[in-house]
């Protein structure tokens, strides 16, 4: 069989156009001359080498260490080089006031507290390591001042309403336990149970709230609001609600329904949020308890703000 001439069908190949030798360079050392693909050039001579002696003193360099002269003359030229960093010209130093070591360094990276937004040395990053609580943070606004004023005269209205509330836990206790005429049935116990009986009947008759709530289920409370903490139209009310409903549902009904502002809904610290003070039990209740839970008919509570959260037992403290 005939063989197909190449002009019969050119595009059964492809045609090489050139030397395969056009593609690298043969190694210009003396005693090398390999063909590599990839030479390399050395920026003293000029010259190309292979990979084996691609370095000056691989292959002998003539002009060895031309290129760094160049490069030093360049930069010379164009201004001094960094010296190293000293107290002198380097202002970034570790804020401990007992470390004196410089930051942002390529030696000691800066490492910067979440918390006062300060920045450390590597030693000195942790909270714990710099006395984190007595630093004050940068950037700190004069309003932080006045926050910590409010939250000092709501600590102090809480103070006040924990020996007051423990006053009157005594005072009932006693008055539960004080007995009069034989065997304690004397008309002094009796009258006050009809006093008690007559309170509680005035408290339904006029405490406000949302009728919808089943009578069963209802607890009637005093409201009031401390005026050592926030102005409120109405600073003091009866209302009931349903012994079902958490605290923090309470907390937003008796704002609205004494004027309170009330921001707890929007963030932001603890210096401006509204808490309810148990009377009788004496503490701060959690916004996730039921209001029937740790109230009775006839108790009181009291809304405060900047007093922290509720959940330490006040009178234990």
């Amino acid at each position: 069989m005939a063989a197909i001439p190449p002009s019969a069908n050119p595009e059964s190949y492809t045609e090489m156009k050139g030397d395969v030798e056009a593609i690298g360079s043969h190694c210009q050392m003396a005693y090398c001359h390999v063909l590599d693909f990839l030479p390399f050039r050395c920026e003293s001579c000029k010259g190309t080498f292979c990979l084996d002696h691609r370095t000056e003193y691989a292959h002998k360099c003539a002009k060895e260490g031309e290129w760094a002269r160049r490069r030093n003359a360049r930069d010379a030229a164009t201004g001094a080089l960094p010296s190293k960093p000293s107290l002198y010209d380097h202002d970034q130093q570790c804020y401990d006031k007992t470390c004196k070591t410089l930051i942002n360094t390529s030696r000691m990276p800066a490492s910067q507290c979440q918390t006062c937004n300060r920045s450390y040395c590597l030693k000195h990053r942790m909270p714990e390591d710099h006395d984190c609580k007595n630093v004050v943070p940068a950037g700190a606004r004069a309003g932080n001042r006045i926050l910590q004023q409010q939250r000092e005269r709501g600590m102090t209205a809480l103070t006040k309403l924990k020996i007051w509330a423990e006053e009157k836990r005594k005072r009932d206790s006693e008055g539960r336990t004080k007995k009069s005429g034989f065997l304690g049935l004397g008309s002094k116990s009796s009258s006050a149970a009809r006093e008690a009986l007559a309170v509680a009947n005035d408290l339904k008759r006029t405490a406000k709230g949302d009728a919808s709530v089943p009578q069963d289920k209802r607890v009637y409370l005093h409201v009031e609001a401390s005026a050592d903490t926030t102005k409120a139209k109405y600073p003091t009310g009866k209302f009931y609600y349903n012994k079902d409903w958490t605290v923090g549902r309470v907390l937003d009904m008796a704002a609205k329904s004494l004027q309170v502002q009330n921001v707890n809904n929007r963030g932001g610290g603890e210096e401006e949020k509204l808490r309810v003070f148990h009377v009788e039990g004496g503490r701060l209740l959690k916004f996730s308890e039921k209001i029937g839970e740790p109230c009775q008919t006839g108790n009181m509570i009291v809304l405060l703000r900047g007093v922290g959260p509720g959940e330490v037992d006040l009178i234990d403290l």
